[in-house]
C-alpha cells in the first residue's frame, strides 16, 4: 500500500539515513545546512539514474554527443549569459528571528493589518504584535512583520583564482585614507572582481560556448545535441524539502541545436520523449505531469517552455524544464566573444537570397533535468508498505522500495541460508560470477534469512538468491522476487542469465 503524504517524507528521510542512501554533510560537526552526502546505496542509485539518462539521450542516438566541462569558467561567460546581472532574488532579513528569506516566496498578509508572533521566533518567546508593511509579506519562519528593506541578492557562488590575495592589497591601498562609503565600496568591488571566478549555476552555458568545437570535431550536422551531466551550485536563500532544493546539486542537461522554424516540432518531440522517460521508471505514471509556462513566468529568451512536474508529498514540483531557447544563447556569446557561433548548411538555399548555402544561428531546445531531484522523486515513488501476519498472527509492516530494477543499487542479493556446511563458499562463488558478468550484487550472510529478505526489500534489491542444502546437492538456488515475494528454483548456471533477462526486459 502507498503511504499518506503526511508521513511519507518523514519516513523517507529516516530510511535514507538508516540504510545509507543520504547523510547530512559534516554531521559530526553539527551538519552544514542544505548540503548532503550520498552513502553507499545513494551513490549507486544516483549513478544508475544518470546512466539510464545517458543511455537514453546519448548511446541510443547517433545525433547527440556528450561533454564534461569545467565547473569554473571565464567570468565573461556569465556576463554574456546575463547571470551576473540578472541571476538574483529579492532578499529580506527578519529583525525578530534573524532568518533570511526570499520576498517573492514569503507568505502574504493584508498591508496595515496586525500580526502576532513570538519574540526571537522561539517557542517560549514573549508574544509580540506588529503591523504589516506595504509589501504585504511577513517572515515565513516566525510570522513577524519587523523586516529589513528588500535588496537584490545574486545567487552565484564567487571565489578567487590565483596566488595573489586581493583583499590584502586592498587593505594596503585604503588603510589610513579618508574615503567615503561609496569610494570604499567601489575600490573593494574592484579588487574582489580582479580575480573573481564563479561556480557554475547550471551546466548549459558550457555547451553553448563549446558549440563550434563539438560540431566541427564530431562532424555533426544540424539537428544535433550536446549532453552533459554534472554539479551546479546556487547560493539559495530558501532551501527546503530535504534534497529537493539545495545549494549543491546535479543536473542532466542537453542542448539540441536545430534549424530556425523547426523549434516547435522539436519541442513537441522532446516533451514527449522526456515524459515517457520519467514514466518508464516509475510505479505511478499519473504522478507526473507536463505543465506549460504561463506568459508571466516565461524566461525572456524563450518562445515556449514546459515543466515536467512530480506530485511530491507537499504538492507538484519541478523535475525538468524543457525550453525552446531560440537563438538567444549562441548570439549572446558570439556578441561578447567576437566568435561567430553559426552553422553553414551547404545543402540548402539561403531563404533571404535564394542562393545555395545557408549560414544561420541555430535555435535550441533544452531538456534540463535535475539528477538530485530525480533521486528524491524515484525514492518517494518506490516507497510502499505491506501489512502481513507474523507466525504469532500479529500485523507486521514490511517496507518495500519498489525501485525499477535498473535503478536499484543492488540488482541481486546472494544469501546463504546458514553460515556453515559449504553454503558461504558456494554463495561467494555465485557472487563472483555475477560480478564478472557486470551485475552489481550484495553478498549477505548476517542475521536470519527473514531479516535479510526484509533488509533487501527495504533498500530496493529486486532479486534475492538463496543457497540452501539442496544447492550443494544439485546446483540449484531459489530466486525470490522483491515485489511479489514469490520464489522460483533454478539451476545456478541459469541464475545469471535469468537476472540479466529480467533486467533487460523490465518495463
Amino acid at each position: 500500500m502507498s503511504v499518506q503524504n503526511a508521513d511519507l517524507m518523514a519516513k523517507m528521510v529516516s530510511l535514507c539515513k538508516r540504510r545509507g542512501f543520504i547523510f547530512q554533510s559534516s554531521e559530526i560537526y553539527g551538519g552544514l545546512k542544505s548540503c548532503y552526502d550520498y552513502g553507499p546505496l545513494g551513490v549507486e542509485l544516483k549513478r544508475n539514474i544518470a546512466s539510464e539518462w545517458w543511455r537514453s539521450m546519448v548511446y541510443e542516438r547517433d545525433n547527440i554527443v556528450g561533454i564534461d566541462a569545467s565547473i569554473m569558467m571565464h567570468p565573461n561567460v556569465w556576463r554574456a549569459s546575463g547571470h551576473l546581472a540578472n541571476f538574483s532574488d529579492p532578499l529580506v532579513d527578519c529583525k525578530n528571528c534573524k532568518e533570511r528569506f526570499r520576498a517573492d516566496k514569503a507568505p502574504k498578509a493584508e498591508p496595515g493589518s496586525q500580526v502576532s508572533f513570538l519574540e526571537g521566533g522561539k517557542k517560549n518567546g514573549k508574544s509580540l504584535t506588529g503591523v504589516v508593511g506595504k509589501s504585504g509579506y511577513v517572515c515565513p519562519h516566525c510570522g513577524s512583520s519587523d523586516l529589513s528593506d528588500e535588496r537584490q541578492f545574486n545567487g552565484m557562488f564567487r571565489t578567487g583564482m590565483g596566488a595573489v590575495e586581493p583583499l590584502k592589497e586592498f587593505v594596503e591601498e585604503v588603510y589610513g585614507k579618508n574615503l567615503t562609503k561609496e569610494e570604499f565600496t567601489a575600490k573593494l568591488n574592484e579588487k574582489v572582481e580582479s580575480n573573481a571566478v564563479y561556480l557554475r549555476p547550471e551546466t548549459a552555458q558550457a555547451m553553448f560556448v563549446q558549440f563550434l568545437n563539438v560540431q566541427q570535431t564530431s562532424s555533426m550536422k544540424i539537428p544535433f545535441g550536446i549532453a552533459q551531466q554534472g554539479k551546479s551550485f546556487r547560493n539559495e536563500i530558501v532551501v527546503e524539502h530535504f534534497i529537493f532544493r539545495s545549494l549543491e546539486f546535479e543536473q542532466m542537461e542537453m542542448e539540441f541545436f536545430c534549424e530556425p522554424g523547426t523549434q516547435r516540432e522539436w519541442l513537441n518531440y522532446w516533451t514527449d520523449e522526456r515524459m515517457n522517460w520519467w514514466k518508464k521508471y516509475s510505479n505511478a505514471a499519473d504522478k507526473f505531469r507536463l505543465r506549460p509556462h504561463e506568459a508571466n513566468e516565461m524566461a525572456h529568451y524563450a518562445d515556449a517552455c514546459y515543466d515536467v512536474e512530480y506530485d511530491y508529498p507537499w504538492g507538484w514540483g519541478e523535475l525538468e524544464g524543457i525550453a525552446s531557447r531560440t537563438d538567444y544563447d549562441l548570439k549572446k556569446h558570439a556578441e561578447h566573444s567576437g566568435v561567430k557561433l553559426s552553422y553553414f548548411d551547404q545543402q540548402k538555399n539561403d531563404p533571404e537570397t535564394g542562393k545555395p548555402g545557408w549560414r544561420y544561428t541555430p535555435y535550441v531546445i533544452e531538456p534540463a533535468a535535475g539528477l538530485t531531484r530525480a533521486v528524491l522523486c524515484f525514492l518517494l515513488d518506490a516507497y510502499f508498505e505491506d501489512v502481513r501476519k507474523d507466525k504469532d498472527g500479529q500485523d507486521v509492516v514490511r517496507t518495500v522500495l519498489k525501485l525499477h530494477p535498473r535503478l536499484a543499487p543492488f540488482k541481486a542479493a546472494i544469501l546463504p541460508l546458514v553460515k556453515k556446511d559449504g553454503q558461504p563458499e558456494k554463495g561467494q562463488e555465485i557472487a563472483t560470477a555475477f560480478r564478472k558478468a557486470g551485475i552489481h550484487v550484495s553478498y549477505d550472510d548476517s542475521q536470519s534469512i527473514g531479516k535479510r529478505y526484509a533488509r533487501h526489500d527495504e533498500i530496493g534489491t529486486p532479486y534475492c538468491i538463496t543457497i540452501d542444502p539442496q544447492s550443494l546437492v544439485d546446483d540449484t538456488v531459489t530466486i525470490r522476487d522483491r515485489d511479489t515475494a514469490e520464489q522460483t528454483r533454478v539451476p545456478i548456471k541459469d541464475a545469471i542469465k535469468l537476472v540479466e533477462t529480467r533486467l533487460s526486459e523490465a518495463k
